[in-house]
């Protein structure tokens, strides 16, 4: 059985995921089905929107299928984990340039990948349950998905605080960070998608809607941008320390892989001065296509997926980590660049 399950309904097209046991964690054949139900649907005259949401209370998409890429690459096959990324920023793009309008419906975790199904639909609309984090520097992966772009515009230095401290909003704050802007209690929703549903119009949404809860981070905003302003993480690391608010998230920062905290900083401004879904994810997939290889993505899924010790031993410290690793990293792929045309994949 199928974990996606893709169908017409009224005057919508409709994507469910159906992994919930799973978490509704993202895998190839799924970012497949989307992207191919995606495109089935761009010149159908009959569907005149998409409704995104997914099966099981805990999770919306709780993010990629890692430990399939784990055990590839520990038998020497990168390329695996290549595709996988390569389809699934295809996919990510195909959501965020799509001509008719796509509602997400994200309840429970909504992390990494989930935010790269969500974060790029037009209507983004969370509840009660929702929790978003972009959690793949604590693997030795960086903010993707597009999450780069989404961060950089993020209000001050919010996304830089979000994309390196993996930090978990609740909906008051995702929607300050801009991941999602509508708010509708859980038990409206039912009634919304079938709303949604007979008449295709996205404007049932704000017949739903209500107050957002309350933002936690905004009144932390201006101490965030004091310190995740710093040029680099090393600079980063001792405005933390100067701080009694700053020691918690130094320690989390500590826990997590420093060529990928590095790497992030990078990505989101990089992100801030050139946006645009295609320019970002380009940049995320030269970190991703040389994440197993190269980089310390095995480590980090072993110690939090395979073993689950929560104690990866990585390479390098904030302090010790040089800048020719970070660029190393960051570098064109030259004829490996990703192309995000039809049957393009990586170049």
């Amino acid at each position: 059985m199928s974990d996606v399950w893709t169908r017409k309904e009224g005057r919508a097209g409709r994507i469910t995921l159906t992994r919930p046991k799973a978490l509704n964690a993202l895998s190839l054949s799924m970012a497949l089905e989307i992207q191919a139900a995606l495109d089935a649907w761009r010149e159908d005259a009959t569907v005149d929107l998409v409704l995104m949401d997914a099966e099981g209370a805990r999770a919306f998409c709780a993010g990629g299928d890692i430990a399939r890429i784990y055990h590839a690459g520990r038998e020497g096959d990168f390329e695996t984990g290549r595709r996988f990324f390569t389809e699934e920023y295809r996919m990510n793009a195909a959501i965020a340039r799509y001509p008719k309008p796509i509602v997400a419906l994200a309840q429970g975790f909504v992390l990494g990948g989930g935010v790269g199904l969500s974060g790029h639909a037009r209507y983004r609309v969370l509840g009660e349950s929702t929790r978003v984090a972009m959690p793949e520097c604590p693997i030795g992966l960086v903010p993707d998905v597009g999450g780069s772009l989404l961060l950089a515009r993020a209000p001050g230095r919010l996304g830089e605080f979000v994309g390196l401290s993996a930090h978990r909003m609740e909906p008051g704050d995702a929607i300050l960070a801009g991941f999602f802007d509508r708010f509708v209690p859980e038990a409206d929703w039912p009634a919304l998608a079938a709303e949604l549903v007979g008449s295709g119009d996205p404007g049932a949404i704000a017949r739903f809607e209500k107050p957002a809860p309350e933002a936690r981070l905004a009144a932390r905003l201006e101490t965030i941008d004091d310190a995740f302003s710093a040029p680099d993480l090393r600079t980063l690391a001792g405005r933390l320390e100067a701080t009694d608010w700053g020691h918690e998230v130094l320690r989390r920062l500590r826990g997590s892989c420093p060529l990928s905290l590095a790497c992030a900083l990078e990505l989101v401004r990089a992100a801030r001065a050139e946006p645009g879904i295609e320019a970002a994810l380009r940049r995320e997939y030269r970190f991703t296509y040389r994440a197993a290889s190269q980089g310390e993505l095995l480590e980090g899924i072993r110690a939090a997926v395979i073993d689950k010790d929560r104690a990866p031993v990585w390479r390098d410290s904030i302090g010790s980590l040089r800048a020719e690793e970070v660029a190393a990293m960051l570098a064109p792929l030259g004829a490996r660049e990703l192309d995000l045309t039809a049957g393009g994949g990586a170049a």
